[in-house]
Order: C-alpha cells, then sequence, then structure tokens
C-alpha cells in the first residue's frame, strides 16, 4: 500500500510535467486510460457498450470522460462519478499576437481566469497549445489538430526596476500593457529571419497553392514569424501549414518534490490537475483487476471538464450537456426506456473535485477559527450555505463514511462571512443535471500563482479517498434512506 501511495505521487509529477495545457492533460489520461485497457469511443458514432468493460471519449481534446460499467450492471442504475476540470488561470495568446514596440518583439496575450498576475513576472516562459496543420495527402488538402510544446524558455515579462517605480502604492499590473511577453529585440529577429522561398502564384484561378500562400500572409501578419518558424519546428511543418492555434504562455520550470523534509509538490496548475489525476488514478486502479467489475451494480466514471476558471459556459465545459449526454448514452445501450435515466441521476453521486484553500501561516485571519484546512490533513470538505457548493448533510456524510472506514484524514472548510466565497462544477452539475453532489479538494496554498504548492501526503490521501469511494459507493448507499 505504501509503495503504491508514494507511486501516485512520483506519477503525478510527471503528469504535471507533461501537461502545460488542458490539451496535453487529456493527451496524457487518453495515454493512461489506453495503456489501462480503456477503449476510446466516439461522441459521433453509435455506441455498442457491455457490462464489465471500461471506455472514454473526449470532447474538443480539453474534456475527457471514462468510465466503467459494472457486471452487474443494468439500465436506470446509478452512476459513481468524480469530477475535476483540466485548466488553470494562465496567459492566452491572442488572435493577433504581433506586436512590435521600440525595438522589441513581444506577444500580445489576454488573461485567462483569475490568475495572480504579478506572480508572471521574471519567470523563464514559453507556449504550448494546439495547431492546426494543412496536410496533402493523396491529392488532397487536409486539416488536422496537433499538440505542441516549446520545451525551451523563449519569452520574458520583465518587471520594471523599483529606481523606474518610486510609487507610494507599491507594484500593480496593468493587465493591458503590463503582461506583453518580450519574445526578441527587432535587429536580432532579422539578422535570424530564414527567409521562405515561395515561387509566384499564377494569375487567375484559384489554387489550392494561391489559397496557401494568401492564408500564410494573413497569417504572417497576425503573428511574429519567428514564434511561427519555432511552432513549425517542434511539430514537424513549414510555417506555411499552420492554419491556426490555440496557445499560452508556460513556466518551463519543472514541477517538483520538495521541501526540506521533501513533504511539499511545487508545480504550475496544482488547480486543478492533482484533483484530476487523482481522479483519474483511482479510476484506473479501482477497475484494473479481472474481479474489480465483478460485484459492481454501477457505472464507475470519472469526468474531467475544460473552462471551470471561466464559467464552464462552453460546448465542452461542465455546463455543457456533455455529462447529461454521456449518462443518457451509457443508460439507453442498456434499455430503450427514457424514464430509467431519470431514475438513474437519482440512484447516482458526484464528487466534486477542486484544489481547497488551506491555512496559510502569514494570514492566519483570513480562515475563521472552526474552519481551518490544513496540509497533511486530508480532503477538504467545502460548505456554503448559500450554494457556492453543493454539499450537503447526506453527501457530506457519504463521503467522511468512507474515510472513517479506510482511517482516512477529513477536513471541513467554510468561508468567513465577511469574505466572498468561489465556486467549483459541482453547483453547475448538481442544478444541470439534478445529482447528488459533494464538493471536496485537497489543501493547497498560492492558489492562481504560476507556482503552486500543496502536500505530498494529501495527494495520497485523495488517491485513496477517491479509489475507495469508487470500490464502496455502490454497497454504502444503499444503507442510506432519504425522500420516502
Amino acid at each position: 500500500m505504501a509503495g503504491e501511495a508514494s507511486s501516485v505521487v512520483s506519477d503525478l509529477v510527471n503528469f504535471l510535467n507533461a501537461s502545460p495545457t488542458a490539451f496535453h492533460a487529456v493527451d496524457e489520461a487518453k495515454k493512461l486510460l489506453k495503456s489501462a485497457g480503456y477503449e476510446q469511443v466516439s461522441e459521433r458514432e453509435d455506441w455498442r457498450l457491455e457490462a464489465g468493460k471500461r471506455y472514454f471519449f473526449t470532447r474538443n481534446h480539453s474534456t475527457i470522460v471514462a468510465f466503467a460499467i459494472g457486471k452487474k450492471y443494468v439500465a436506470g442504475n446509478g452512476f459513481h462519478i468524480v469530477g475535476a476540470h483540466t485548466d488553470s488561470p494562465c496567459l492566452k495568446l491572442k488572435p493577433v499576437s504581433k506586436v512590435t514596440k521600440v525595438g522589441y518583439l513581444e506577444v500580445g496575450v489576454q488573461t485567462y481566469g483569475g490568475g495572480l498576475w504579478h506572480t508572471w513576472f521574471d519567470r523563464d516562459l514559453t507556449v504550448a497549445g494546439r495547431v492546426i496543420i494543412r496536410e496533402e495527402k493523396d491529392g488532397s488538402v487536409l486539416y488536422s489538430h496537433h499538440l505542441v510544446r516549446v520545451e525551451e524558455p523563449i519569452m520574458r515579462i520583465p518587471t520594471l526596476a523599483i529606481h523606474l517605480d518610486r510609487g507610494a502604492d507599491g507594484f500593480k499590473v496593468n493587465t493591458q500593457s503590463h503582461l506583453l511577453p518580450v519574445l526578441a529585440t527587432s535587429i536580432k529577429a532579422e539578422l535570424n529571419k530564414v527567409v521562405a522561398v515561395n515561387g509566384p502564384a499564377e494569375s487567375g484561378v484559384q489554387t489550392d497553392e494561391k489559397k496557401t500562400n494568401q492564408s500564410t500572409t494573413t497569417t504572417n501578419s497576425k503573428h511574429h514569424s519567428l514564434l511561427l518558424q519555432l511552432i513549425a519546428s517542434k511539430v514537424g511543418c513549414k510555417p506555411d501549414d499552420i492554419c491556426d492555434f490555440e496557445l499560452q504562455a508556460c513556466d518551463t520550470q519543472p514541477s517538483i518534490v520538495a521541501g526540506a523534509t521533501k513533504e511539499f509538490i511545487f508545480s504550475g496548475r496544482l488547480d486543478n490537475l492533482c484533483m484530476s489525476f487523482c481522479s483519474l488514478k483511482a479510476l484506473i486502479d479501482a477497475t484494473s483487476s479481472e474481479s474489480s467489475l465483478e460485484d459492481e451494480t454501477g457505472v464507475r466514471m470519472v469526468a474531467l471538464f475544460d473552462h471551470e476558471e471561466v464559467g464552464s459556459n462552453s460546448a465542452q465545459g461542465a455546463g455543457s450537456p456533455v455529462m447529461l449526454n454521456a449518462l443518457s448514452r451509457i443508460t439507453s445501450s442498456f434499455g430503450s426506456d427514457s424514464k430509467l435515466l431519470e431514475k438513474a441521476i437519482q440512484r447516482s453521486f458526484l464528487v466534486s473535485a477542486d484544489m481547497a484553500h488551506a491555512l496559510h501561516p502569514n494570514y492566519t485571519e483570513k480562515h475563521e477559527d472552526n474552519h481551518q484546512p490544513k496540509l497533511h490533513g486530508g480532503l477538504v470538505v467545502k460548505n456554503n450555505a448559500n450554494q457556492r457548493y453543493a454539499t450537503n448533510a447526506v453527501t457530506s456524510f457519504i463521503f467522511k463514511e468512507i474515510a472513517t472506514n479506510h482511517n482516512l484524514p477529513i477536513q471541513d472548510f467554510v468561508v468567513r462571512n465577511d469574505m466572498g466565497c468561489g465556486s467549483t462544477i459541482g453547483p453547475i452539475l448538481a442544478s444541470g443535471v439534478g445529482i447528488r453532489t459533494v464538493d471536496v479538494g485537497a489543501p493547497q496554498l498560492s492558489m492562481h500563482s504560476i507556482r503552486e504548492m500543496c502536500a505530498v501526503d494529501d495527494v495520497k490521501h485523495s488517491y485513496e479517498h477517491f479509489k475507495a469511494y469508487y470500490r464502496e459507493f455502490s454497497r454504502l448507499d444503499t444503507k442510506i434512506t432519504v425522500d420516502i
């Protein structure tokens, strides 16, 4: 058990280092699921599902849903779900990112989510994301999605020297004018420019070649050619073949286990790739053996959504029908009665897993005395009377009972009455689907910084808690009486 838990930490660090964007996180999740025997299905095709089998699908390559169907499952039985999100606050490149000022090539970015933007200054940055590439195959032009990541540091947002900023108000970030990463100086970019040799397109008919040249001209006018060359070299194509992209600035410092006693993880994107990974690995390990689904009457599921940091209102966010669609398609694969889905939802349970605020030693006044989650203290059950979290007495009890049965630590959190409260995908899915929900998360410090921290022990606790939930919820739920 100890060795298994220890490997979870190293596996998480590897997952974080391989996942600079939501697209990469989903790609890594796909690899883990496939290696564990999960079969990919497509939302564009019919599903032919079997009890005792394991499946997954992606949407936009930034949201992924995986599920394992119990061998004793019948239509109308419940779903046991852990939901998390793949996105984190970051700086995303603008549709026109080409900025040139006083001899510098800068990259235009827009803020995504509620980041601590001052932490992005003086960091060694790069870019990662996805690109749409034009490819010729058998005389036809096709367009494909490719992930890209420039490993080396290529950008930096320099702070203003204190000698030039003697204001009494301290450092304040103007996100429009101060947050532009410097890519290069104009003169060095000119000296290093790679001149593309393109023959003139013939006049008259709009050939594919002529359209390509026009598209390239448009792309080059929107983005620095130096940046396009770097991206093309990583993808293995010509800059001319890049049709469009979704890229973001990323820190190049790797995630590590650190601290004087190696008790912490220092990393970007712990919110919420830590919960995404722990829930994914828990599902895989709770369904990996031949006998793991033998007595399961429900469906064990993990759902990792994009766009939580900006409200979840997208085709692949938790506010979309993706969850309801998945439940409906699985249920209808085993029974044609439309009322079975309604019954299944009322028998289902969602653990909304999103990182929690640990007590900060330098700002203890930000937590009230009776609710001070601490590092190493296990998962935090989040409560809010105004439904910013979806936890209630029943859902809290269920999750805590699993902790008690396995001697796992558990904590409670309520925000101070004189402070605003954040939210999660929990209330969105609870209200949109009608599913019982508990909001939980591992405690962390520096949330929404470019560099966050959490405790090694809480990674282990989270993994064990989620795994126990998958294995035991069906039996525990039969002992609970409500609404009769």
